[in-house]
């Protein structure tokens, strides 16, 4: 009985491979079933081998097409670590613009969002505070006019001993002195960037840098006090290079260290992923997180990265050898996992594996395989119904 059923599950085999064959178009598996059928009833007489067939281990015959192996192999596979982030601005190319003399706001130019080139036009304002400095500076010129003429008068004289060595000097002096209010009224109206030849009470408060608006608290009407005011103009964002920062908790900390690569992806824009390296880890813990902060330089082209999107940080945590075979090498059924595995041309065996990781169309292998097992890769699922239920 034990050998009637033995020859039984063959011969349903040896059908299935010959039905599959004619549905997938396979010569080897057709032939194999043509062959076993014209001897049908000598392989039923036949005495069955030392080794009975089963579902986990099977022959082909020599030269079976649409089977294809390859070897199991090593390779490194990074652990990662995922932070949650913020996109935030790089503090030193962030511009807060005040305005450099008291005065009434006559326009404002610009609007948040907006890309402002440096030197552009901010605002214009009308100040008392620039008449007083464009009357200061003209002063200290006619003073200066004057005490250099008086210095003139008293080098002559004084060559032709008229007056004492004492007064000379006092007018070398008083010509020094004068020239020296005279560069400090230049240099306030230079630091103002106004001409000094103008009568115009009115300043332009313009971009001392490129960037985007990223706050506006001006409106015109608006009187704006000077540089001891709390609240800017306006406020401009160099945006070309942001900062991913993320909170990474205490239990982590030992697996990330500066420069690690890191990879991030904002929330906005699930689809792209741009990398960096890990530039900074903070040296103080939050108290109530128990976490450290994590900055991520990155540059922005387009500037799509604004202020205070979310992002994921995936950082390099460790790299580890591992066994991996393509995906399309593991079949499943249920929870369970299974390869089919050469172990001489032609003679497959079923192996259960257990999987880790999926990456770039490669699974990882932890326990069933050793790197250079010969897999089938391709063709698995014929296998599978060639061998039946399991």
């Amino acid at each position: 009985m034990k050998s009637g059923n033995g020859s039984g599950s063959l011969r349903r085999t040896i059908a299935r491979l010959g039905l599959m064959g004619c549905a997938v178009g396979s010569p080897a598996f057709a032939a194999m079933a043509c062959e076993r059928g014209e001897s049908g009833q000598s392989a039923a007489a036949e005495p069955p081998p030392a080794a009975t067939s089963h579902a986990a281990d099977f022959v082909l015959p020599e030269g079976a097409v649409g089977i294809t192996t390859a070897p199991a192999r090593s390779a490194e596979l990074p652990d990662y670590l995922d932070i949650t982030a913020r996109i935030q601005v790089d503090p030193t190319r962030v511009v807060r613009v005040y305005a450099p003399v008291s005065g009434r706001l006559l326009s404002v130019e610009v609007r948040p969002a907006e890309y402002v080139q440096r030197g552009q036009v901010l605002a214009t304002l009308a100040s008392a505070d620039l008449a007083q400095a464009r009357a200061a500076y003209r002063q200290a010129q006619a003073d200066a006019q004057v005490k250099q003429r008086a210095l003139e008068r008293s080098r002559v004289l004084y060559e032709n001993h008229v007056i004492a060595l004492r007064d000379y000097e006092q007018a070398q002096a008083d010509a020094l002195s004068a020239a020296a209010v005279l560069e400090s009224a230049r240099a306030r109206l230079e630091l103002l960037r106004a001409d000094p030849d103008s009568a115009s009470d009115q300043l332009s408060v313009r971009a001392p840098r490129s960037g985007v608006v990223i706050d506006l608290s001006a409106a015109p009407g608006e009187f704006a006090k000077s540089l001891d005011n709390a609240n800017p103009l306006c406020v401009i964002a160099d945006l070309s290079e942001v900062w991913a920062v993320g909170d990474v908790y205490e239990k982590d900390v030992a697996g990330i260290h500066v420069g690690a690569p890191a990879a991030v992806t904002a929330t906005a824009y699930p689809g792209e992923t741009r990398h960096g390296n890990v530039t900074a880890i903070g040296s103080a813990l939050d108290t109530t997180t128990r976490t450290l902060k994590v900055r991520v330089v990155l540059a922005n082209p387009g500037l799509r990265l604004k202020p205070d999107m979310f992002a994921m940080i995936r950082a390099v945590r460790a790299v580890r050898i591992a066994v991996v075979v393509p995906d399309a090498a593991v079949l499943r059924e249920g929870s369970s996992a299974f390869v089919y595995v050469q172990q001489v041309p032609g003679h497959f065996v079923r192996r259960a594996v257990v999987l880790g990781r999926d990456t770039d169309h490669q699974l990882e292998v932890l326990s069933g395989l050793t790197a250079g097992d010969s897999v089938v890769v391709d063709g698995a699922e014929l296998l599978r119904a060639a061998a039946g239920p399991s």
